[in-house]
């Protein structure tokens, strides 16, 4: 089972039993310098730890345990082990997503199942160290007609989906069961204080995003398939500035995007979709404030939940065909080829590249 990890380290979190997945903890997977995958086995046993995210200066990495509500860091050991670092801290309902301060100042946890905010501090060493509890969203559509959750039914709830730290120092977070999203300013004894909100249509589902070099958020929507694009004012206030579908041929019936992923030079933006299994490619334009839909290619399995774009290399988790695919994309286009390799790796749902 073991492998030279000649390459690249990745790391993949996963579905385990408390959550009907086949998944034994947190993975780790050898990239060669070819594009090829080898799985050097189970790092560390954890409970659905089902997003990562690794410390900007140490050997750490930050799981979410879904099912069990809590945050967890972990110690590297040897080639490619994980050992806690400390206790498990209590997040809130469905913590699905994490994301490190680029100082190593703290981590923010983003809770799906009641729209909790928290922020952790770390210490030296990047262990977990308090916990602070962000403001409650409001929906800024309560008086709208309807305020019918899509994924539910029910009524519209809070569901915080995802975090992103803004090269300004400021943190940025997502909100896909209120159409909004929030930006935030860190203070050390008391986590995050609202800076301000910018709401997006109705029924989009804001759930993932990411930053271009240009300041741009782009904010891919779970719900209407569409990419929004924020743009910062000389005020500091992120705008809605536009937005457009995921897609080059439009959703299906049954769709939900997932995660999305800027390429490394940043001229073209990866999206994907849950359903109909696409990844589809985006080019930057307009000076990073445009996107213009490219290609829509099959992701090359079953529920394409997280991708990673690295050294012209596209990495696709797919959680119910258990398997990651990689594809070579073109250098050009930005286009993936054909399925390149295929690994079988139990309910992946995130990838990230160890330190």
């Amino acid at each position: 089972m073991a492998a030279n990890i000649d390459g690249t380290l990745i790391w993949a979190g996963a579905y385990t039993a408390d959550s009907d997945g086949k998944g034994m903890g947190i993975g780790a997977i050898a990239v060669g310098d070819d594009g090829d995958l080898s799985w050097l086995g189970t790092a560390v046993e954890a409970p659905s730890p089902s997003f990562l995210a690794v410390h900007p200066a140490l050997p750490v990495v930050y799981a979410v345990a879904e099912a069990a509500q809590t945050v967890r860091a972990y110690r590297r050991t040897g080639p490619f082990g994980l050992e806690a670092l400390g206790d498990a801290w209590p997040a809130a309902a469905a913590a699905c997503h994490v994301a490190v301060d680029p100082a190593g100042r703290f981590i923010v946890v983003t809770c799906w199942g009641d729209g909790n905010v928290l922020l952790f501090g770390l210490d030296d060493d990047g262990g977990i160290t308090s916990r602070f509890a962000a403001a409650p969203a409001k929906d800024p559509h309560s008086s709208a007609d309807g305020g019918i959750d899509i994924a539910t039914g029910a009524s519209r709830v809070s569901r915080a989906h995802a975090s992103l730290m803004l090269d300004d120092g400021r943190i940025m977070t997502t909100d896909l069961g209120f159409d909004v999203v929030r930006v935030w300013n860190y203070f050390p004894d008391s986590g995050l204080l609202l800076d301000h909100e910018v709401a997006l249509p109705l029924g989009s589902g804001p759930r993932h995003l990411v930053q271009h070099p240009s300041a741009a958020v782009f904010v891919v929507t779970e719900y209407s398939i569409e990419i929004a694009v924020l743009l910062p004012g000389a005020d500091g206030r992120f705008v809605l500035s536009g937005r457009g579908p995921a897609t080059a041929g439009g959703a299906a019936d049954g769709d939900a995007a997932a995660e999305v992923a800027l390429s490394q030079d940043g001229r073209f933006v990866y999206a994907g979709i849950r359903g109909s299994n696409r990844i589809s490619v985006l080019a930057v334009e307009g000076s990073g404030t445009r996107l213009r839909p490219v290609a829509d290619v099959p992701s090359g399995g079953d529920w394409p939940r997280h991708h990673l774009v690295r050294d012209g290399w596209l990495h696709v988790a797919h959680e119910r065909s258990h398997d990651v695919a990689t594809f070579a994309l073109d250098p050009a286009t930005g286009v993936p080829g054909e399925v390149f390799q295929k690994l079988g790796v139990g309910s992946p749902t995130a990838l990230v590249v160890a330190p």
